[in-house]
């Protein structure tokens, strides 16, 4: 077989049942993230977009997608922010990457770091410790994105989340009957009444994981091609994604459907349980927070951990 505009096949797409040539697939790829970004209203006009960038092939898509976007643009601006947890040379090569790439593209990228925001770095925090590295660097991670985007005046904070990635998340919600943070998600999330929250958006989400490693490739994009963080041990959410490499390999198109499911639950579900308190700020940091004092700096309480001013 070959792609129907004749030319040789580089990707065959089971869940379509069909097969593409280079240049098919890379028009697709990019069809369906507008198609995402039209649909959800994922962009506005004006809109400084910041992009969660780790160096690896989700973040570098969504970067490059988002850009090309943005070049036609006159109204818009983007930007990556890139975090720096101290993780060894796992995390030098990863930035690295993400330096080349936006040097290559003329993107501004801003660097900031554990070590100069809470004055030590992820493996000293974690030294005496007994919380896994995941708990500390997520938490910290999403902190830091959330507060320095919103420094740099951004209106939108994108991730590159795929396909694989939200449908793990529904699992893992699920097993753990994590109603309030199913509930987060989605394309898009936001909230008005909170100043200070910068909101989120998932363009690469109806993306398979595959698919983004073959558009990189197709494209010649730089990224760091190791696919997990060398903290990153057995848990649930492993254990979930294996299940879900083999149900897609078996029953191509699973993904998209409980994907899919989930978003007809979700808007039901948010009038029904969804529970609008008052918008509260973290007494010590000022940040946005479900409580009076944050995660960060709950996990930062340590007599040892001090911010830096």
């Amino acid at each position: 077989m070959v792609c129907k505009c004749g030319k040789k096949t580089y990707y065959k797409r089971k869940y379509e049942g069909i097969e593409l040539c280079k240049k098919c697939f890379v028009k697709s790829i990019e069809k369906k993230i507008k198609r995402n970004i039209r649909k959800n209203k994922l962009l506005s006009k004006n809109d400084n977009i910041c992009v969660a960038l780790s160096g690896g092939k989700d973040s570098i898509s969504c970067l490059y997608v988002l850009n090309e976007i943005v070049k036609k643009r006159k109204d818009m601006k983007i930007f990556a922010i890139a975090i720096d947890e101290g993780i060894g040379e796992y995390r030098k090569k990863t930035l690295n990457k993400a330096k080349e790439f936006c040097k290559m593209m003329n993107i501004p990228l801003k660097l900031y770091s554990f070590k100069e925001e809470f004055a030590k770095n992820l493996p000293e925090i974690l030294k005496n410790e007994k919380l896994n590295a995941c708990t500390y660097c997520g938490v910290l991670r999403r902190y830091l994105l959330n507060k320095k985007a919103r420094e740099n005046k951004a209106t939108k904070l994108a991730f590159g989340f795929n396909l694989n990635d939200e449908a793990e998340s529904i699992f893992l919600n699920f097993i753990f009957g994590n109603l309030d943070k199913f509930l987060r998600l989605g394309p898009k999330v936001e909230n008005k009444e909170i100043k200070k929250f910068v909101p989120r958006i998932k363009p690469l989400r109806e993306i398979p994981e595959e698919e983004i490693f073959a558009y990189c490739d197709a494209l010649n994009l730089p990224y760091y091609p190791k696919k997990r963080c060398p903290y990153g041990k057995e848990s649930v959410r492993k254990t979930i994604r294996k299940f879900l490499y083999e149900l897609e390999e078996k029953y191509p198109g699973s993904l998209f459907q409980i994907v899919k499911f989930a978003d007809l639950l979700i808007p039901s579900l948010r009038k029904e349980f969804y529970k609008k308190g008052k918008i509260k700020y973290c007494k010590i940091c000022g940040e946005p927070s479900s409580r009076k004092i944050c995660k960060v700096c709950e996990l930062l309480a340590n007599p040892e951990m001090t911010r830096t001013a």
